[in-house]
This record gives structure tokens, sequence and C-alpha cells, in this order.
């Protein structure tokens, strides 16, 4: 029974294997038969998805492709057994090509070689050809010099002549307008003296007012395309061109010889390549992507080279591009190493591209203007000594090396420009505030090259005045007294508190009172470069520290001025505190004394000036350190008092303009002042916008979703550019401590005029889209038509060109800015209630 039980489970066990692998076999047709089905459908949809194709069309036009003449069964059972090869017995037929594989076997050839394609934006060229023609239209008109012209078109003219002038801002704008004089054949003979004087034929004046008109009239496409990459419609885009070109602070900006045209040209259309860069977000590294981004850093880095506020224009565009790299820093499809790639590529274009551009404008600025002119005294010595007839009309043949004996004037090296003096007048005996000085002879530093200044270098044990032989050259760390040139007294200093700044000591010429007064006149030698000579005391090119002896303080130009007993020149004190640039100094003149002679030395001194043989030289790198230095340090911008200067906040409101031009001859002015209607709408804009997004931001973190998320990225997007450039442009001039014009404001201005026309497309769209009232949106259309008509009724566009052609009527030019300031108040009042 053991051994049939046996037999019987061996057979149950083949039996039951026999029966797995019939249901295995089962299964895989199972499988195979769903997964054929599943093969089948497929080729159905995508014989359908043919056919759809095939028969849509356009309503007007039959498919160039006939469909299909088998079932979509047949095509399908064909397709699957097409996996199977099947030899083809029929015999070979004609076949027509149809309209669709011509056009497919066109489509498929190769490229050519070189391939151009031109394409046009009619808006940009229209908004462009309206702004060129209201600006160059009488371009010639006012015949005398407007305005800031008195200094822009003076610069020119010394570029023409290679004459050296100081500005406090960069030179690209200005060498702009001087290429185009140099064009026009001007030689800068013409003298640019004041505001109002008529200009000689000769002078080229529209050729020099045709470089900002040109600059000006390409911002209008410019703004237009900004709103458009914006995502802003092109009718809003169209508006804010619009509103440039009727504003009439904008149209002034643009007719004469000035720099903020070109300022906001480069400014914005640097912003512009940036904005498109997002174009190309899938397409890094390709060539419209490089050429977005070097485009835009050479365009932000020209608007930093015409204006030094041009920066924040660059730091906007740094901004974009850095909210823009933040994104990509979120999208899981870009590595770190590519994250890398896009930082040091964006960082090395925009570091390397700005700063070239800069170093070259002055690299050009410092070539052509080798001459000497009006503002070279503002450089230290040794630069002006590197410009021709300059400073080497004095110092051409003097020594070099400091020596006992040695006549010399020391210059105050950094900041205000002034040289050690002395002349015979005492410190009053009391102060007005009852302090006692020491009653002797007064030292100043006086802005002016008098003979005075003249002070002989002599050593404490030699008696003699003259140069010895062999000469006692002066070293690092040598003790010196310095003897005035024509009173003969040594430079001295007591615990006796300055006149102006009680806090340091007075420095005087020592007179001897036989009291109980000592001279205390030995001065230590400290040089700040002795690496450059040897440790020797040289003219010019030594830069040194007088400390001395007995308080070790360091001479130092105090910054502070005089009462009248003292001629209202600046003071000189010593100070404890040693390492500051005021206590740095130069001899700047230089020659030995050949006669111990009193009345003879005065007789030399006298005749100080020498015949100019040739410059010194002086490194690009040298003049351009010192020139930057000069500028950031040296503002002569600043006009205390001008009776057409402005606040900040008055910009808002157009409280106050600017006379341009007013003839000498007739009523005919240029007054700077906007389009009173554009100006308080753009500020009710910005206010209307901050208290939007307020509303919209809460309304969101309470789930209320007002607009759409593309409306809402949208609208964020426009705050970021236009209402962020606002305020880049606009809240630094409140930290600025120099005297300020209505035209300052233009490139914030520029932003706000943008903000005007995106919230006036918003407004639309809210009623269209949001509130779903049609009606209310035709409504306000029709608003916006009538506000603007009132934009037209109140531009001055036409009338001023007619007062510059005619000149206005009397009673005009005394209402004008009367009728201005009634309506602001009005406008502002209803405003307000």
């Amino acid at each position: 029974m053991d051994a049939a039980a046996g037999v019987r489970n061996r057979k149950n066990k083949v039996a039951s294997q026999k029966t797995d692998k019939k249901q295995q076999h089962g299964e895989k047709e199972t499988e195979e038969h769903s997964d054929t089905l599943i093969k089948k459908s497929i080729e159905q949809l995508k014989h359908l998805d043919e056919k759809i194709n095939r028969d849509s069309g356009d309503g007007e036009s039959a498919p160039d492709t006939p469909p299909p003449e088998t079932a979509p069964d047949d095509a399908s059972t064909a397709s699957t057994d097409s996996s199977t090869p099947k030899k083809d017995t029929s015999s070979p037929k004609p076949q027509k090509k149809s309209k669709m594989g011509a056009s497919t076997a066109m489509a498929k050839a190769p490229p050519p070689p070189l391939e151009l394609s031109l394409r046009l934006d009619g808006m940009s060229i229209t908004l462009f050809l309206l702004s060129f023609v209201t600006r160059v239209w009488k371009l010639d008109n006012p015949k005398g010099i407007v305005f800031d012209e008195l200094h822009y078109g003076k610069y020119a003219g010394l570029y023409m002549q290679n004459t050296f002038f100081f500005d406090s801002q960069p030179p690209l704008g200005k060498q702009l307008i001087a290429l185009a004089a140099y064009l026009a054949g001007f030689d800068g003979s013409f003298k640019f003296d004041r505001i109002g004087t008529p200009y000689d034929p000769l002078v080229p004046v529209s050729a020099m007012r045709v470089v900002p008109a040109f600059f000006g009239s390409l911002l209008m496409p410019t703004i237009y395309n900004i709103m458009v990459e914006l995502g802003l419609s092109h009718y809003a885009g169209a508006l804010a061109a619009f509103l440039a070109i009727f504003d009439n602070a904008m149209l002034a900006q643009s007719r004469y010889i000035l720099m903020e045209g070109i300022l906001m040209f480069f400014g914005l259309f640097g912003l512009l390549c940036i904005l498109k860069l997002r174009r190309f977000y899938h397409q890094p590294y390709s060539l419209p992507w490089f050429c977005c981004l070097i485009v835009g850093a050479i365009s932000l880095g020209a608007c930093v080279c015409v204006r030094y506020f041009g920066i924040f224009t660059l730091l906007l565009g740094v901004g974009i591009m850095a909210r823009d790299f933040w994104e990509m820093v979120g999208d899981r499809k870009v590595t770190e190493r590519q994250l890398f790639g896009h930082f040091l590529t964006r960082a090395a274009i925009f570091t390397i591209i700005p700063i070239t551009i800069y170093i070259s404008t002055f690299y050009v600025h410092l070539s052509l203007l080798y001459k000497a002119g009006p503002n070279d005294n503002i450089m230290t010595s040794a630069f002006q000594a590197s410009l021709e007839g300059g400073l080497a009309s004095i110092i051409s043949n003097q020594p070099v090396t400091v020596v006992h004996g040695s006549q010399v004037t020391l210059r105050h090296t950094h900041g205000r420009t002034c040289w050690l003096h002395s002349h015979d007048a005492l410190y009053p005996v009391k102060y007005q505030d009852g302090r006692g000085s020491s009653h002797q002879q007064q030292v100043t530093c006086y802005s002016y090259k008098d003979v005075n200044n003249w002070w002989i270098v002599k050593k404490p044990d030699i008696e003699e005045l003259v140069v010895t032989e062999p000469q006692e050259p002066i070293k690092n760390g040598d003790i010196i007294q310095l003897v005035h040139g024509l009173t003969s007294r040594a430079l001295n200093a007591h615990d006796v508190a300055a006149a102006v700044s009680p806090h340091n000591q007075e420095v005087a010429a020592y007179i001897d009172y036989n009291v109980s007064m000592p001279a205390q006149s030995d001065w230590r030698v400290e040089l700040l470069n002795p690496e450059h000579t040897d440790g020797y005391w040289h003219a010019v090119e030594s830069q040194v520290r007088l400390i001395h002896l007995n308080s070790s303080q360091a001479l130092k130009f105090s910054g502070r001025q005089l009462p009248d007993w003292g001629f209202r020149q600046h003071e000189i004190v010593t100070d404890k505190i040693i390492d500051q640039e005021d206590t740095i100094w130069n001899v700047e003149e230089h020659r030995y004394t050949r006669s111990d002679d009193k009345k003879e030395r005065e007789k030399e001194i006298l005749r100080s000036e020498m015949i100019p043989m040739e410059r010194k030289n002086l490194t690009f790198w040298s003049k351009l350190y010192e020139l930057q230095y000069k500028m950031l340090f040296n503002n002569q911008e600043n006009v205390a008092g001008h009776m057409y200067a402005s606040e900040p906040l008055d910009w808002l409101t157009l409280k106050r303009g600017v006379a341009y031009w007013i003839s000498a001859n007739s009523n005919a002015q240029v007054h700077f002042i906007g389009n009173i209607v554009i100006w308080l709408s753009g500020t009710l804009a910005l206010v209307s916008y901050a208290g939007l997004f307020i509303v919209y931001l809460l309304r969101r973190q309470r789930a209320c979703y007002d607009l759409s998320e593309g409306a809402w990225n949208k609208f964020c997007t426009i705050g970021e550019v236009f209402g962020i450039g606002f305020a880049v442009h606009y809240f630094p001039y409140f930290l600025v401590d120099r005297t300020l014009f209505l035209h300052h404001y233009m490139p914030a201005y520029l932003f706000k005029l943008c903000l005007l026309a995106a919230m006036v497309e918003h407004g639309h769209d809210l009623l269209a889209g949001y509130l779903k009232a049609p009606r209310l949106a035709k409504i306000y259309l029709g608003g916006v038509g009538v506000w603007l008509a009132s934009i037209l009724s109140k531009t001055k566009t036409l009338e001023q060109v007619r007062c510059w052609v005619l000149g206005p009527q009397p009673s005009q030019v005394i209402e004008q800015e009367a009728v201005l300031r009634h309506e602001t108040r009005l406008i502002s009042h209803h405003l307000l209630v």
C-alpha cells in the first residue's frame, strides 16, 4: 500500500506540474492577447487623430492629403502584421507626389550656410519718428546758450583745444557732444560765458543738440518695448511712450546740450536687454542669450559713464538678474554645476564690461586733455606738472631734491587747494569768546599763489639760510625748521588753543617778545612714500607730514575759515591725530637760496616765475586714481541759494520749474516745467499701486484670490521694475547734501510714468476681467480718452516751439507760472477731496 500510495503521489505531482504549466501558458496567452489589444487601440487612436487633422481645416480650403481608404481596423491589423516581414509581390506603381509631400521635402532641405532675416516693429519706428520730429524741428532755436549748455558746450570746446578741465561727473556724454562738434568742424574758439549769450555763426549748435535729441528719441521705443516685455499690452506700451513724447519736461531735456536724455536712454535700454534675457531661459549660452547679456552690460556701463547717478540703474538691472537667478535656483532641472556657470558668467560680464567701458572713457579723456586748463589747480602738483603749460611752466627747471637752504611752497595735497602762508599780521590778543592767543604772526592756508607762500628749509644746527657746499639733503626723519621767506620768522607751535578750532594747537610764525615763551620751531619730516625717492625729500613727488617735535602733533589744514582779522583765509593748526589726509603736504615750487642777504632773498622770491620747458611724465593709472579721488570729494556743482533750486518733495507735485533761457532783447523764454496732468496722475498712480498691492496681499493671505496667478505675477513684476526703479532713483536725493533742481527728478519720473500707463491698463483689466462689467470697462476707456485730451490741452509743446521762434506775449510770460501754481493747487485739492 505504501508503494501504491507513493505511485499515486508521484502521479498527482506530475499532474499538478502539468496543470501549473497549462495555467502559466494560459496566463501568457492572456497577456499577449491584452498587449495586442492595447497596440490595436493605440493604432486606432493614431489613425483617428490623423483623420481629424486631415479632415480639419480653416473652413475655406480642402485638406492637402486625402483621408485614408482603409478602415481603422484594417489599418491596425496591417500595422500589427507589419512586425512580421512579408514579401511584396505586387507590381510597382507610379506614385504622384502631393503638395504636402513636396512642402515636407522642401522643409527637410538643409539650411543655407548664411541666412539673414529682417523684422521691423512698426510701432517702435512710428514712436521714434514722431519723437524725433518733435525734438529736431527748429533745433537751432533759441540761438543762445540755454541753461547747462554753458558747461557742456564749454567742455566740448575744451576737448577741441585739448585743454584740461575738471568736472565731477564721468565724461562719456560730454565726449559724444564733442564728437558731434568735431565732425561739424567746431574749433572750440567760442567762449561759453553766460546763459543767454548769442551763439557765433561758426558754432554748430544743431549738430551738438542733435546728439541728446537722437538719444531722447530712441528712448520712446525703448519705453514701449519694456512695457510689452513685462507682459503689458501694446496699447499700454504706446500709452507710456505717448506720455513721454508729449511731456514738456522730457521734450526740453532732449532738445538742448544736456545729459539727461543720453543717461535715460542707456539706462532703460540696458534694462530692456536684461528683461529680454528671460526669453532665452531654456537656451542658455546661445547667441541671442549672450547678445542680450553683453549689450545690457554695455548699455548700463555707459549709463554710469554719463552720470554717476546711473549706478542706481545699473544696480536695478543687477537686482532683476539676481531675482531671475533666484528663480533658477528653484528649478530642479538645472544642476548645481549649471547654476554655478550661470552665476559666474553673469558676474564676469557685468563686472568686466562696465569697468572696461569706464576706464576706456577716462583713457580717452586724459589722452585728449594734455594741456593746462582753468581747473588744473584743483589737482595735485604732480598732476599739474604732467600738463603742458600748467605747473610745468613753473617747475620745469627747478631742482628735485630738497636740501638745507631750499625755498619751497608747501601745498595741501588732498581736499581743498591751498598753500601754507604767512603775512605780517598778528593773532588778536583776545578772541571774541574771551580766550587769549599767543599774539604771534598769523599762519594760514591761502587758496591763491602769492609771494607770502614761500618758506626756507633750514637745519637747526646751521645758521646760514643759503645752500651749503656740499649740499645737505633732507631725508625721511630729519629735524628741520621752516623760515618764512619775506618776514624771516620760523614756523612755530605752542600749547595755545587755536583760534577757530580750540581743541587743536595754534600755529604761528614766532616773534621773540622776551617773555617766558621760548621758540618751539623744530619739525620732523615724515615721508609717506620714501620708497619712490630713496628716502630723500623731493619736490612735487614726495608726500610729507610735518610732526611738531615738542608736542608730537602734525601740521594740519583744519578746513575752518578765520574771521575778518585773518582775512577770511583758512586756519592752520596742529593735531594729535596724525594719520589723516589733511595733514599731508607736498613741495610744489622749489629753488635753492643763493644769497644770505635778506633784501636779495626778497627780490629772488618776487622773481619766482620760470620759463616753461617740458611737462613731467605721470602714468595713466596715477592720473586716473587722483582724478577719481578729486571727483568724489570736490563737488563743484553745489551752488548754494539758487533761485530755482527745489527739494525732492516739491518734485512730486511740480511745485517749481527752472528758467532755462530768457532772451535779452525780447520776452522770449524757455521754461523747464512738466505737464501738470501727467505729473499729478503719476503721483496718484504711485499711491494707487502701493494701496492695491497691500490690499491684494492681505486678501491673498486670507485665501481670497482677486487676481489669477498670471495676473498677480504680472502685477508684482510691474512693481519690481517700475516701483523699485522709481524708489532707487528718487529717495537717494533725500540724502544728498547739494543744491537740487527739477531735472534731477527725470530718471525717477520716467519710471513713474511707465507705472502710470501700467495702472491705467490694470484698471481696465479689473473692470473687464474681475468684475465682469463690460459697460463699466467701456465707460472707463471713455474716461481715459477724456484724460488724454486734458493732457493734450495742457501740454505746452507746440506753444513752447512757437515761443522759441517768435517769443511769447508779455502777459503770457508773467502769468505762465502763476497759472501753473493755481492749477497745481486746484488739482491737488480735488485729489484730496
